[in-house]
C-alpha cells in the first residue's frame, strides 16, 4: 500500500468548505467545566487515572475486567475490577490487586483454569502480572495472583514464577536496557498441545513461554520483527481464530509506537502460525487494528457466545506522547481516561490473499440508543449544517462524489464554527483532525490529526462516527479501517456540518442514533 503523506501533518488542499469551518483554531475555554464532561457510554474510573485493561475473563455469569488505577495522574496503582454482562454497561467492584510500598501491579493477563492444572482448584481464576521486584526497573518479573470466587477477591504468591534472568545479569547499558523491558504477560491454554502458553513484551521481540500448571515456566523462542522502528512490544497477544471461509489462523499482536516511521502508535498485528514453540509471521509488514493516536494497550478475548469465530477487543484511549497531564474530566468530574467501546473482531480474506481482522461496535451498544433521527439525503458544495446537535451519538452516513479534492463531516461543532473535529478522504487519507477542537491548556499539539490509507481513487466510503463527550471513534466501510482519537469537547461542542472541497458530494442514509448512560 502507498502511504505517501505523513500522519501528522495538517489537511493539505483543504478549500473554502473545510477552510469555512475552521475559523481560527483553538479557543480559551474555562478551566472549571460548568457540566459534567463525563463520558456517556465509554467505560471510566469512578475517580482517579485509568490506565491499561486488562483481557477479561468470563466467570458467574460475566465478564470480569480489570484494569489499572492509581488515585493520582500516572501514579503507581494496582488491578481495579468491573464487571460487564455485554461489553457497555459495568459494574465497579473497587480495587482487587492492591498497590504495596514500591510495589505496583503493572499489567498482565488472567485465565479461568479449568482443568485445575495449578493446584489452585478447578475453576480458579489464576493472573499473571509484572512487578517490579524490589521497586528496580530492570527486576521486572511475573507474579502470580490466584481466585477461587470467579475472581473478586486474589491471593498472591510471594516469588515470580517467570524471572527476568536478563535483569539478575545485566551490568551493560545495552543490557541494562534490554532487561528493563519485560512485561505485561498474556496467557492462553494451548488444547492442541495440552500446555499454558504466555508471551512476553520486549524492547524489539516478544519472549515465548509454555508451562504445564502455570507455575513452572520453560522459554522457547522470541519472535525478532526486524522493522524495531515499530517500536518495543507492549501488552502483546496470541490467539488461534477461525476465519469467515472456516480456515484457522493465528494471530500475534501488540500494542506499539511506530511514530518514528509515521504509523500509528496503537496495536499491530501479524498473521502466521504457531507450532508450540514458535510463532511465524505469513508477512513480516503488519497490519494495524486502529489508524487514531488514541487505541493503546488494548486486549482482545474470544467471545462467550462464538468462541472460534468472534473475538472482543477494547483499548485504553490514550497515549503515551501525551497521557501523563491533566484533563478537562479532571477538573470537571475528578476523573483521568476511559476505554475505547468494545469492538466485535472477525477474521476475513481480503483482496490479495491476506487475511485480516475487521472490527465492528459490539452489537449490544444499539440497545442503549434513545432516540434516532434520520435527515433527508442532500448534496453539499461548500458546508452544510445539520439540523441537530448532541453530545454523545453514532452518526452513520454514505457518502459520493466526482470532481470532489475533500469530503467529510465536522462534528462537535461549537455554535459559530470555531471549534469541531473534521472526519474526511483527502487523497489516499482517510482522516480525523482534531485540532480546531483543542482547548487551551489541555492542547494536543503537534498530535492533532490522524490518518489512515485509503484508495486514492475511492468515490464513496461508508462511516460510521461513534462520538462522546471526550472522544470520536470512525469505523470505516466494512471495518477494516478504524480511527480512535479522544478530543477534549467543550460545553456546547454539540453541531454536526457537512463540507467538500473543489466538487459537491451526495450524502445518504444520514442516520444520527443519540445514546443515554448505560445502567
Amino acid at each position: 500500500m502507498t502511504y505517501e503523506i505523513s500522519r501528522r501533518t495538517v489537511l493539505h488542499g483543504a478549500g473554502a468548505g473545510a477552510l469555512a469551518l475552521f475559523m481560527g483554531g483553538a479557543v480559551p475555554i474555562a478551566a472549571h467545566a460548568q457540566t459534567s464532561l463525563r463520558a456517556v457510554y465509554h467505560m471510566t474510573p469512578p475517580s482517579g487515572w485509568l490506565c491499561d485493561p486488562q483481557r477479561p475473563v468470563y466467570t458467574n455469569g460475566a465478564y470480569q475486567l480489570y484494569y489499572l488505577h492509581s488515585g493520582q495522574n500516572n501514579g503507581q496503582g494496582g488491578w481495579d475490577h468491573a464487571t460487564t454482562t455485554d461489553g457497555v454497561a459495568y459494574t465497579h467492584h473497587g480495587v482487587v490487586m492492591p498497590l504495596q510500598p514500591d510495589f505496583p501491579v503493572w499489567s498482565g493477563s488472567a485465565v479461568v483454569d479449568t482443568a485445575n492444572t495449578a493446584g489452585f482448584g478447578a475453576g480458579a481464576v489464576v493472573a499473571l502480572a509484572t512487578q517490579p521486584t524490589d521497586g528496580i526497573r530492570k527486576y521486572q518479573e511475573q507474579y502470580l495472583y490466584w481466585s477461587t470466587d470467579g475472581g473478586s477477591t486474589f491471593t498472591a504468591l510471594a516469588d515470580p514464577v517467570i524471572i527476568n534472568t536478563d535483569g539478575r545479569t545485566a551490568t551493560t547499558a545495552a543490557e541494562i536496557e534490554n532487561a528493563e523491558w519485560f512485561r505485561d504477560p498474556k496467557i492462553h491454554w494451548d488444547a492442541a498441545r495440552g500446555e499454558w502458553v504466555c508471551v512476553i513484551g520486549r524492547a524489539r521481540y516478544a519472549a515465548f513461554y509454555t508451562s504445564p500448571n502455570l507455575l513452572d515456566w520453560q522459554w522457547k523462542s522470541n519472535f525478532d520483527y526486524p522493522n524495531h522502528a515499530l517500536g518495543g512490544i507492549e501488552c502483546p497477544d496470541l490467539f488461534e481464530m477461525t476465519a469467515g471461509d472456516g480456515t484457522r489462523h493465528w494471530v500475534f499482536g501488540a500494542s506499539m509506537d511506530a511514530y518514528s516511521v509515521d504509523l500509528p502508535m496503537t496495536y499491530a498485528y501479524w498473521m502466521g502460525s504457531w507450532n508450540g514453540t514458535t510463532f511465524t509471521a505469513g508477512d513480516l509488514t503488519p497490519q494495524w487494528l486502529d489508524w487514531g493516536w488514541d487505541w493503546y494497550a488494548a486486549v482482545t478475548w474470544p467471545s462467550h457466545e462464538a468462541p472460534e469465530t468472534k473475538r472482543l477487543a477494547i483499548a485504553w484511549m490514550n497515549n503515551w506522547k501525551y497521557a501523563a497531564r491533566d484533563v478537562p474530566t479532571d477538573a470537571s468530574d475528578g476523573y483521568n481516561g476511559q476505554n475505547s467501546i468494545v469492538r466485535e473482531l472477525r477474521l476475513e480474506s481480503q483482496p490479495g490473499g491476506r487475511y485480516g481482522l475487521l472490527s465492528t461496535p459490539v452489537p449490544a451498544l444499539a440497545g442503549y440508543a434513545t432516540a434516532a433521527t434520520t435527515i433527508p439525503d442532500r448534496t453539499v458544495s461548500g458546508s452544510s449544517l445539520l439540523p441537530w446537535t448532541g453530545r454523545a451519538y453514532e452518526l452513520e452516513f454514505d457518502v459520493s462524489w466526482d470532481t470532489a479534492a475533500n469530503v467529510g463531516v465536522s462534528v462537535g461543532r461549537s455554535w459559530d464554527g470555531s471549534r469541531h473535529t473534521n472526519i474526511g478522504k483527502y487523497g489516499n487519507e482517510l482522516y480525523v483532525d482534531r485540532a480546531p477542537s483543542n482547548q487551551s491548556g489541555f492542547s494536543l499539539v503537534p498530535y492533532t490529526r490522524a490518518a489512515a490509507p485509503i484508495d486514492a481513487n475511492a468515490r464513496s466510503v461508508h462511516l460510521r462516527i461513534f462520538v462522546d463527550t471526550q472522544s470520536v471513534e470512525v469505523f470505516v466501510n466494512a471495518g477494516h479501517t478504524v480511527l480512535s482519537q479522544q478530543v477534549h469537547f467543550a460545553d456546547g461542542d454539540t453541531g454536526i456540518s457537512f463540507y467538500t472541497d473543489g466538487g459537491p458530494a451526495t450524502f445518504t442514509g444520514i442516520t444520527i442514533r443519540e445514546f443515554g448512560t448505560p445502567s
